[in-house]
């Protein structure tokens, strides 16, 4: 395989809805048409244009690499009739969109994780002790169960703190959910891969005993480059293995894109002001 001639990946953090900052942000990092784009999830939701950035990325085709955030599923949820709309949801106008049911069943097949070239894509974290490997293997467990007929009886049983940490004996859909919740939601854990879901502030409001997933000494994924979003209290975080993409945009702060070259001295920055994106309502 001739990676070393493909153009490094262009990866975006939560779009959110944001479809006009995207226009622009896209448009200012000036990808060649051959280059990879791959999304951090949360496409959807909280910005006014969630139905625009959703079609956007679809005609995109296979160039776009897009794994799923809690918001999307919160949007095949509701479509679902599993869950209800919260304020400040966005999505109304996907629900209600001529072609719903064809932009629905395109969200429900994204995969949950992507690995390429040592660059792992997850939405909001890894377990310290899963590799790239097991991360990739529990990712396809869920996204089969995700576009099996009985998706909607799974993605019911998703929701909810428990298990809030991997064991391999897990089954069934206590290991659906985990893996779930890890890849989804996490932001803060202990030593022992134990998830915190008590705050999603910044580092300062980290709990007592627990850590950001990615500081656990001798986690699993520290070889690989791990990029992820959904932590917009976190901000932009540039490091060797670990590349946080979500700076906030909904929230009246930046879009980023990252050129993800191998060598990390290599990796460009691209941001766009989202002052006029700001969210209504705060929600994980």
């Amino acid at each position: 395989m001739t990676t070393s001639t493909r153009p490094a990946p262009l990866a975006f953090g939560d779009l959110q809805g944001c479809h006009n900052e995207f226009q622009r942000l896209l448009a200012k990092a000036a990808p060649s048409d051959d280059t990879p784009l791959w999304f951090a999830g949360d496409i959807v939701n909280r910005g006014p244009g969630s139905l625009a950035t959703l079609r956007e990325l679809v005609a995109l085709g296979d160039r776009a690499i897009t794994v799923l955030g809690n918001h999307d599923l919160h949007l095949l949820s509701v479509s679902a009739g599993i869950r209800k709309l919260k304020k400040g949801d966005t999505i109304d106008d996907i629900l209600a969109a001529p072609d719903a049911d064809e932009l629905l069943e395109w969200v429900r097949h994204r995969p949950i994780a992507h690995f390429d070239n040592d660059m792992l894509l997850v939405h909001a974290g890894v377990p310290p002790q899963w590799d790239a490997t097991l991360t990739m293997e529990l990712a396809n467990e869920l996204q089969r169960a995700l576009r099996a007929p009985n998706w909607k009886e799974t993605l019911a049983g998703l929701y909810g703190n428990e298990p809030n940490r991997w064991k391999p004996s897990l089954k069934g859909i206590d290991r659906l959910r985990v893996t779930c919740t890890a890849l989804t939601r996490m932001r803060f854990c202990n030593a022992d891969g134990v998830m915190d879901f008590t705050s999603s502030g910044g580092l300062d409001s980290t709990p007592s005993g627990f850590m950001p997933w990615f500081d656990v000494p001798s986690r699993r994924t520290a070889e690989v480059t791990v990029v992820f979003g959904h932590w917009a209290a976190l901000g932009l975080l540039m490091r060797d293995n670990v590349i946080g993409l979500d700076s906030g945009c909904v929230w009246g702060n930046q879009l980023s894109a990252v050129r993800l070259t191998r060598e990390p001295a290599d990796r460009t920055v691209t941001q766009m002001d989202c002052s006029g994106c700001r969210a209504s309502a705060d929600t994980e």
